[in-house]
């Protein structure tokens, strides 16, 4: 039987999403919480991957079972006691077998937290960044981004893909106070992505680079185009969305 998990995780603690060999991540303490509490080995396969040090308000895994669980909520209060403090799980609920975490997801939304003023509660939670933005010019060119789908420019060079074709459908910059959030929601993102298009849009925001050069940069489909990648502290992984009857099987 195929459950879905709904986590977040400040991820400070660990070195990304995925499960590697020596190095504590987020999939690796999950598995080892339901493989503990359930004596049995779990394997779960998450919606996708988030890089060391970036954080998620929502992520999503499936896991199989080969026989239902008798109370899905006392399992996540084992789990949320087992845990470190920085995952917590949020519901684990029963779905259709052909439901995936990754493939049946349609899109996904990050948001990337810059704060233009020092603040003590901030470190590892967004990025202190104090230099003079054109924040106009930087929503100009996220506009840009609607208008295209490769997004190579925008991807670590090794990692093992079919394509670099994304289709974005949100890429604007909010002001809130000292406060700047980038909101981009795509169906699917590349390694490091998110943090080159946030380090390439600062580059025109600081006047390094014109609209037409960060146009230029995406057509070039050359890593070494486009702008440095931001720090991993101001990115979260915020949404996760699946087709309205995905599940149905859960209620």
């Amino acid at each position: 039987m195929r459950y879905f998990l709904e986590c977040r995780y400040n991820g400070s603690a660990f070195h990304g999403w995925q499960v590697q060999p020596g190095i504590v991540t987020v999939q690796s303490v999950l598995q080892h919480g339901l493989s503990t509490i359930l004596r049995q080995p779990v394997e779960i396969v998450g919606s996708g991957r988030t890089d060391k040090g970036v954080h998620a308000r929502q992520q999503f895994a499936h896991f199989e079972l080969a026989t239902p669980l008798p109370d899905p909520d006392f399992l996540i209060f084992r789990l949320n006691n087992f845990l470190p403090p920085e995952v917590a799980v949020q519901r684990i609920f029963p779905v259709a077998d052909y439901i995936h975490a990754r493939f049946t997801a349609i899109s996904r939304k990050y948001q990337y937290y810059l704060i233009r003023r020092k603040d003590p509660f901030t470190p590892k939670m967004s990025y202190f960044f104090h230099f003079p933005l054109d924040v106009p010019a930087m929503n100009e060119a996220a506009l840009v981004l609607l208008r295209h789908t490769d997004f190579q420019s925008f991807s670590l060079v090794k990692t093992e893909v079919n394509h670099f074709h994304c289709r974005i459908e949100e890429a604007r910059w909010e002001e809130r106070g000292d406060e700047l959030i980038f909101h981009v929601r795509a169906d699917r993102f590349l390694r490091g992505m998110v943090r080159a298009l946030v380090g390439t849009l600062l580059d025109v925001g600081q006047g390094r680079m014109n609209l037409a050069e960060f146009e230029a940069a995406i057509l070039a489909r050359d890593r070494r185009k486009a702008g440095r990648a931001a720090p991993p502290d101001g990115l979260f992984l915020m949404e996760v969305e699946y087709p309205k009857d995905s599940f149905l099987f859960s209620v």
